[in-house]
Order: structure tokens, then sequence, then C-alpha cells
């Protein structure tokens, strides 16, 4: 960086803690974005190793010339508070809220407040990056009385919120955005990693790919038993699961995916916690993705289309925006369509050599490059607004 700190405009960023996922990867790459050009400082709940995020999202921040400010006292930013973070919504959510009061406390001075953790009330207008809709903040119609503590702790205002420039992930979630506050927001596709070794498709594995925390949201367990029932039709696909765990509340769960993998090795492998570099050499080599559960926007499912890959999906969801409408025949209601979908494909070479020319197209739709340039367009916008 040739500026010298002093002359450089502040940026204050919350992201309260990094416990794996799209969204985190979002937080970081939003950091890498702005670091060369402004003084930044990220504001979490506790420490965080920056290298290691480094080697898991392909971001290069022990490089620059970042502040990380953890929110915790000394005595609480422990080993042992994240798994109470990540496992007791309560202290979750209770942490959350008192980070939240601390930050507007913390920021007054900055010349930028900024969330890359949903909407969120930061005392004054700024920007928010919203994966979803009500993550923070309690949905009103359905809050309980911990909501309303929650509230209290934070003082937490929607109107403030409101007032925030607002960037979406989809527009599937800049709709549901627009339901649930009323306001607009600009769509910045969330950024993926483009350095993916193009392996000519007869060379690739008949594998599919599904990736994603191994949680019972994400439904690995659903996509096994779709393969089941293609490989019953005569089909000899492997499945390479990738993704890290879900907390202790989802040991139990991820022992039950393991099991499966373990009975059925022959034709599944499980993955955790891969070093990206390591995640990008199994993404080249699958043909084919699946992935289960409607997303806001489906970070995994892009990576499937930037690597040449043919993803079936759910027809709801932000997926749908990365596979393409247009592509009906990847679109799956429920368990039956899906098999019968994909085998369809499986059995027509044709048919597969059609949807990965068509797929080329929606590719340019997202990179770490564009990301990076719309989040430093809207910095920027918004600093030459605010003079």
């Amino acid at each position: 960086m040739n500026q010298s700190k002093q002359h450089l405009k502040t940026i204050a960023v919350w992201q309260p803690y990094f416990m794996g996922g799209g969204a985190e990867a979002v937080s970081l790459w939003i950091l890498e974005a702005l670091s060369p050009h402004y003084d930044v400082t990220l504001f979490t709940l506790n420490s965080i190793d920056l290298e290691r995020l480094d080697i898991l999202y392909n971001t290069h921040l022990t490089q620059q010339n970042i502040t990380v400010k953890s929110l915790l006292p000394d005595a609480l930013d422990t080993g042992l508070v994240k798994p109470l973070i990540a496992n007791i919504s309560k202290v979750r959510s209770g942490l959350i809220h008192w980070s939240v009061r601390v930050f507007k406390e913390l920021t007054q001075d900055y010349d930028l407040v900024l969330s890359t953790y949903n909407g969120l009330d930061m005392g004054r207008p700024g920007i928010q990056y919203l994966h979803w809709v009500h993550v923070v903040d309690p949905n009103p119609k359905t809050m309980k009385r911990w909501g309303k503590i929650l509230m209290k702790i934070s003082d937490f205002s929607r109107e403030r919120l409101q007032k925030n420039i607002t960037l979406a992930n989809s527009q599937h979630t800049a709709k549901t955005i627009k339901q649930a506050y009323g306001i607009d927001s600009r769509i910045v596709y969330p950024p993926v990693v483009s350095e993916i070794e193009a392996i000519p498709w007869e060379e690739k594995e008949d594998s599919f790919l599904c990736s994603g925390r191994i949680v019972v949201p994400k439904q690995p367990h659903q996509v096994i038993e779709i393969l089941q029932q293609v490989r019953d039709r005569g089909f000899d696909v492997k499945l390479q699961i990738t993704g890290g765990g879900g907390g202790a509340y989802q040991q139990s769960y991820e022992r039950r995916i393991k099991k499966i993998a373990a009975q059925n090795s022959d034709w599944i492998q499980v993955y955790q916690d891969l070093p990206y570099k390591d995640y990008l050499k199994i993404l080249a080599r699958c043909r084919y993705g699946l992935h289960q559960k409607p997303e806001p926007f489906g970070i995994s499912v892009a990576e499937m289309v930037k690597a040449g890959m043919i993803p079936f999906v759910r027809n709801k969801g932000g997926q749908v925006e990365i596979v393409g409408q247009q592509h009906q025949e990847l679109l799956y209601h429920r368990q039956p369509d899906a098999v019968e979908k994909i085998v369809a494909v499986l059995e027509n070479q044709e048919k597969q050599q059609s949807l990965l020319k068509s797929l080329k197209q929606q590719q340019d739709l997202f990179s770490v490059e564009q990301f990076m340039k719309e989040i430093q367009n809207v910095v920027a916008d918004y600093f030459q607004e605010s003079e």
C-alpha cells in the first residue's frame, strides 16, 4: 500500500464470527477488496486466525494492512467461547446484540460503518450486505420475549437499518428484503474463485459433488438417497461430499452421514475442512453437482458452474439464478423428479454437451474480480455522495 494509513478513509467492518460457509467468504473478500484503498478495521466477537482463513478461502489478508479488534474481554476470548457461540442459540444471539451495542459505541469516528453480516442498525447510515432477512433482528411478526430483550441490549432500530445502503446476494434475496424491510437493494453476487483447473469433460470423473456444511438444513442425506436411486437404475456414479461440520449440536447428524459413507465407501467419499486449493481440485474433476437445499444464493452451486460442471438444484431459491431459469432440465421439485432429471442427462451425451455449452454463459456472472470491483464501486460512491 503506497499511501500512509493516516491519510486514508477509515472503515469499520462488523462480522461477529467466522464459523465457515459462504457468508464468511463474502466478508473476507470485502476486506480483500477494501484494505488496499482504505484504513480497514474488522470488529469480531473473538480473535481470529487470518492465516487459517486465507488458506480456507484463498484470500491474502495476512499480506494486507488490516486491524482486527475482538470485542470480548481477554478473559472471555478463549477457545471455550467459540463452541458456545456455535451451539447455544441464546448465547450466540445475546453476544451478537451485545457486540452491536459495543460496535456502535466504538465506531462513531470512522468514516464508514459496514456490516458484512446482514441487516444492522449501526447507529448511523452505512452499508449492509444481506445474505437473508431477520438474521440479527428478530422478525417482528414472530418475536417473543427473548427477541425484545435482544433489541434492548443492542438498542436496535429497524428505522436506522432501513437508512443503510443495502446490498443483496441475489434477486431472490432482494425481493425478500423488499417484503421484510420495504427497502430496495443493489444485487452484488458473492465472490466465486475462478482459479479452477480446466479438465476436459471426457477426462472428468463420473462423479457428483455435494458441497456445504454437513448439517441437517443442507440435507446431504437426501443427496445420498437420490444418487442411490440413480445407481439402482444402472449408472455407476460416485459422490464426493465436502464441507465443515456444524458444531456439537450437529455432531450426531455428521456421524450419521459419515457412517453411511463408510458403509458405501465404494462410491461415497467425505472430505471435511479442506484447504481451498484441495477443494478446487475435487471441484475440477467432478462432472456433476447436486444441491438439495433451496438457498438465498448458493455459492457452492456457483462454484460448480464456474468449474464446468452440470449442477442439479431445487427449483426455488437463489440457486435458480445461478443455473439459469432456462435450464429446466436441471431444476427439480422433489426426490423422484431429481432422479428422473439426472437419469435423463446421464443417458444422453448430446444433452450433456448442449448443457455445458449453455451453462458457460452463466459463468461470467460470478467471479472474485467482479465482486471486488462492485464492492469498491459501492464504497467509492458512498464517499463521493457524502462529501
